[in-house]
C-alpha cells in the first residue's frame, strides 16, 4: 500500500534519528575497538539486518569482507548513500531458519524497526515500555535465506552481528556450524528469545558470553560467562536493562585466551 504523507513525514523524522544515533561524530571510533577482537582482515563478516551501515561500516574498516543482509528498500539505499565502498556486499534479502519468503513488518517511524516475528510483534508493546508506542504499518514480501546459505556463498566468518527485533533466535536455527563470535540483540520484555539463542548455541559448541547495553560500545561484565551463568542473569531480569546486544564468543577463541 503506497504512503500517505503522515507516513512519509513519520518516515523522515525517523531516518533523520536513526541517522543521529548510528552515525553521530566519534561514533565508528568506538565501534571499531568494540569488534577488533574479533574481526579478521580479509575473511568475511556478516551483518545482519544492517540498518544505517554503522556496524558494516567498521567491519570493513577493520579488513573484513562484509556481507551486510538489508530487506528493506529505504534503508537499503540509505545505506548505499553512506557506505560507498564496493567491497561490502549488501545484499536485499533476510535471514532466516528455512530459504523461501517471508512478511516483514516495518515501523513508519521507527524504520529500523522491522521484523519477521509476528509473536514478538504482537506482544512486546504490553511488556517492554519502550516498544509501547510503535506501530508497524508497512508490510512486505522478502525473500529469506540462511546463515549455511551465506557461509556457503561466502565463506566462514571471524563475526557474525544479528540483529532482527525478535527473529535472532530463527536466524540461528539456520546455523550449523559454531562459528567463532556472533551477538544476537536482546529485549526486555522477550527474554525467551536470549535463552533460545543460548540453547541453539550451546547445541553448536562451548561459548562464553558479555554483554554491550543499548547502544554502548563496551562490555559490561569484566569476565566472560558461562551459559548457565548467562541463563541466570537473563532469569533475574537482565539488569533491567531496556535492550542491548548479547556477544557469543567461542571458547578457543583466541580473545578469550588473551584475557586475563
Amino acid at each position: 500500500m503506497p504512503f500517505g504523507y503522515g507516513q512519509r513525514l513519520r518516515q523522515a523524522s525517523g531516518l533523520a534519528r536513526s541517522l543521529f544515533i548510528y552515525w553521530r561524530p566519534g561514533r565508528q571510533r568506538g565501534l571499531k575497538q568494540l569488534y577488533r577482537p574479533f574481526i579478521v582482515p580479509g575473511k568475511p563478516a556478516f551483518d545482519i539486518g544492517a540498518h544505517l551501515g554503522d556496524r558494516s561500516a567498521a567491519f570493513y574498516a577493520l579488513g573484513a569482507r562484509v556481507i551486510a543482509l538489508e530487506p528493506q528498500p529505504v534503508l537499503a539505499l540509505w545505506f548505499k548513500r553512506i557506505v560507498k565502498t564496493p567491497s561490502v556486499t549488501l545484499l536485499p534479502v533476510a535471514a532466516g531458519s528455512t530459504e523461501g519468503v517471508a512478511e516483514i513488518a516495518i515501523s513508519s517511524a521507527n524504520p529500523t524497526l522491522s521484523t519477521l516475528a509476528s509473536e514478538w510483534r504482537e506482544q512486546i508493546g504490553q511488556h517492554n515500555a519502550g516498544f509501547s508506542q510503535v506501530r508497524w504499518e508497512q508490510r512486505l514480501s522478502v525473500p529469506v535465506i540462511t546463515l549455511d546459505r551465506l557461509i556457503t556463498d561466502y565463506g566462514e566468518p571471524s563475526f557474525i552481528k544479528i540483529d532482527v527485533e525478535g527473529f535472532e533466535a530463527e536466524v540461528l536455527a539456520g546455523l550449523s556450524y559454531p562459528v567463532a563470535a556472533l551477538s544476537v540483540e536482546f529485549v526486555t520484555g522477550a527474554l525467551k528469545v536470549s535463552h533460545e539463542c543460548i540453547d541453539r548455541l550451546s547445541h553448536l559448541g562451548d561459548y562464553r558470553y558479555n554483554v554491550v547495553v543499548g547502544e554502548q560500545r563496551h562490555f559490561r561484565w569484566k569476565e566472560w560467562q558461562t551459559p548457565e551463568a548467562t541463563r541466570q542473569w537473563l532469569n533475574e531480569g537482565a539488569d533491567a536493562l531496556p535492550s542491548g546486544d548479547l556477544y557469543a564468543c567461542r571458547s578457543d577463541h583466541p580473545h578469550l585466551l588473551n584475557t586475563p
